[in-house]
Parts: C-alpha cells; structure tokens; sequence
C-alpha cells in the first residue's frame, strides 16, 4: 500500500532532486575552492527526494528522529548479496570519510595523478562504498545514484543515468563491487555515461543535418529500438555503415516523428 500510494510522490522528489544535482553542472567553479562533496549536500539531496513521498508514506520503521535527510538509528541486516552495512552509530563517521575519499579523486584527476582510464573504477568503488554505509533508514538507491551524478558532474563529465531495465544488472555489479571486483559496475556506469554524452552532445555539435549514431538521437519521444526499428524498414532516412552501425539525422529524426504522429489514429 505505501508503495501505491507513494509512486507519484517518490517520483516528484526523485525529479526535484536531480533537477538540483544537474544545475550544479552550471556551477561546477563553485566547489573548486572546498571540497567536491559534502556531507549537508548528501542531506540536501535526502531531503528533497524523499520529502513529498515521506509526507503521505512515511517508512514504517523511521522514528521521529529519523526523517528525510537524518540519518538511520537503526542497524540493516546484511544484504541478499553479502553487503553488510555499518552498525548505525558508526554511519556519520564513516560518511565523512568517505567524502575525504571523494575529496582525494577530485584532487587526483585535477593534477592528473589518476589517469581517466581509472576514473571509472574509483567511481564503482565510491558508489558501491556509499550504498555499503547506508546512511539512511529508506531511499538510499536513489540518493547513492543521484550523489554519483553529482560527482560525475562537479568533474565535468554527463551524469550516469542507469535505465531501469538495467537495474538488475546494476544489483548484480554492485553485488560484485563488494567483493571487491569493481569492473562490472565501472563498465555500468561508464556506457551509461558515453551513452548521455553521445545523446545529450553529440547532436549539439554536430547540427541538424549532419549524420550521427541512432543511439545519439534517441530520448524520450523515442527510444533507440525504434529508430533501429524505423530504419531498417526505410520508414527513417537513415544509413548503414561498414561498422554496422546505423546512422541518422536529427532533422531525419524530426521529420519522421511529425509523419509518424500524423499517421497515429486519434484516440
């Protein structure tokens, strides 16, 4: 029943939430000066993601002192996969360090000590460490996701939004992250990351004409299945390469939506 009638609720913080994790990305200098995350920031993002739906919903278990954006009082049973949280006591303790943590990558990737390539990995590392100390009592996926897209953007880098149907995936590496194999969830959040950037930039820059990869175009109006789908039937004026892979325009793209919305019958 909670999960009923909280659905739209949950959804509304999760939007206002990442809303405020992504207008950080326009003011990335902000935290040249201090450190890349904070603490009260981890809070803030608690705080408004799970407040509309703590309103109507509230966790069973929370007490009072445990509301969004406070952390749990109580302690979490170990995990299906092994993952064994932290005794509650220990959770501000163990989230200031690894904010320290956090800390050390920015200053590593600014003087170049860590390399790119590896950045992936110290990410899957963080990601897996933050949903290991669990600091709240409800919300913590969400809030470990949204943190990591915080990270990702404060670097300059597109967030990693890990769509649902890879969420199971998404269980499994970080499963596997905690025995310390971390490149199943590195490899996770690394596509995740080319894939925003192929479909947030690339069509940026490459204008309205120019041929540019199906899965850049896709988005909410369409998903990369059906444009495979539209131009393997010719009903999208598309190209396919020696590579296999198939190419489009975003003005290709446009036209074939307005013709395809004309030829859907009114409801």
């Amino acid at each position: 029943m909670r999960r009923n009638c909280g659905t739209t609720w949950k959804v509304a913080g999760y939007g206002q939430a990442a809303r405020w994790v992504y207008t950080q990305a326009l003011t990335a200098d902000g935290w040249q000066s201090g450190d890349l995350i904070t603490v009260t920031e981890i809070r803030h993002i608690h705080t408004v993601a799970l407040g509309p739906v703590w309103e109507v919903a509230p966790h069973p278990d929370a007490t009072p002192a445990e509301r969004p954006g406070s952390f749990r009082r109580h302690d979490v049973h170990p995990f299906g996969g092994g993952m064994t949280p932290p005794a509650w006591t220990d959770v501000p303790g163990e989230l200031a360090s690894w904010v320290r943590d956090v800390g050390r990558l920015a200053a590593g990737e600014k003087s170049h000590e860590v390399p790119a390539r590896e950045v992936p990995l110290t990410l899957a590392r963080l990601h897996c460490s933050f949903e290991r100390i669990h600091p709240f009592i409800d919300g913590n996926g969400r809030v470990g996701r949204l943190v990591l897209n915080l990270i990702l953007v404060r670097l300059g880098w597109p967030p990693a939004i890990i769509d649902k149907r890879a969420r199971d995936r998404d269980l499994t590496a970080l499963d596997r992250a905690d025995q310390a194999e971390f490149g199943p969830l590195a490899e996770l959040i690394a596509r995740s990351v080319l894939e925003n950037l192929q479909r947030l930039v690339v069509p940026s820059i490459a204008g309205p004409a120019r041929l540019v990869p199906l899965q850049s175009l896709a988005g909410p109006d369409i998903s990369y299945p059906a444009l495979r789908q539209a131009a393997t039937r010719g009903r999208l004026d598309a190209e396919i390469g020696a590579d296999g892979t198939w190419r489009t325009s975003k003005r290709a793209v446009d036209t074939y939506l307005a013709g395809r919305h004309r030829r859907e019958p009114k409801r």
